[in-house]
């Protein structure tokens, strides 16, 4: 469950962390490969994921007619992925054609959702980066989906970058890629990350002041294990 402050804490820890936190529990593989940030000044994104599985094209069922068919998977996914999610599309590592462009991600954008992902990519990217909504993406890509991608299923199991991507799997992405995290251990995960993100903001500040990383990273040395708890219980006692 994705309260509003398990939320707060995935908006203010970086990516990296999360992976950290992740390999410590035996995952090595919810870092979506290749993805970008269209605009690095939007703050994190942070959703419970909304599926939309693309397969390899077939030319006579995959024409302009199709999206006729109010029914048609891509577009059932933009008017149902519920307010606050972030849909996830599965184009297979294909960027040679576009996955959505710029009126769907806008649609997107004013039902509230919170971004969209791709291992494909965007048309319209240059738009799209202008948009009030987190947008990640391998490359610009200009030729329509149906060119290459038929939408075939939505909210269902898919693969984003090398990742597997469930159903109510939390997505966070910030300036540097995305990563997913399991539905089930969503708050263990913010737990650890937040406990992780104050103790790497305490080390950044020793190194830029000159200390070294021996014993400190990790915190290994017993007088340096002491200086950071007593600086804990200092800054605690001043919240």
């Amino acid at each position: 469950m994705l309260t509003d402050e398990i939320k707060k804490i995935y908006s203010n820890v970086s990516v990296a962390t999360i992976c950290t936190a992740l390999f410590k529990k035996g995952l090595r593989n919810q870092f979506i490969q290749d993805v970008h940030p269209l605009n690095h000044n939007l703050p994190n994104m942070v959703g419970l994921a909304y599926t939309v599985r693309y397969i390899p094209a077939r030319e006579d069922l995959n024409s302009l007619e199709v999206f006729k068919n109010q029914d048609h998977p891509q577009r059932v996914a933009i008017e149902e992925c519920p307010s606050g999610n972030v849909i996830v599309f599965d184009s297979r590592k294909d960027a040679r054609a576009a996955s959505a462009g710029a009126i769907l991600i806008t649609r997107l954008m004013f039902r509230g959702c919170a971004g969209v992902v791709t291992d494909g990519g965007f048309r319209d990217s240059h738009e799209i980066k202008d948009i009030n909504i987190p947008s990640y993406h391998n490359r610009p890509s200009s030729p329509t989906n149906l060119t290459l991608h038929q939408a075939i299923d939505i909210n269902v199991p898919i693969g984003c970058g090398d990742a597997a991507v469930w159903p109510g799997d939390l997505i966070v992405g910030d300036k540097e890629g995305v990563v997913v995290i399991p539905s089930n251990i969503i708050e263990e995960i913010s737990n650890e990350v937040k406990t992780m993100t104050v103790f790497e903001d305490y080390v950044i500040k020793k190194v830029q002041n000159g200390s070294s990383i021996k014993g400190l990273y990790p915190l290994t040395n017993k007088e340096k294990q002491d200086e950071y708890n007593n600086w804990l219980k200092k800054s605690s006692e001043e919240i």
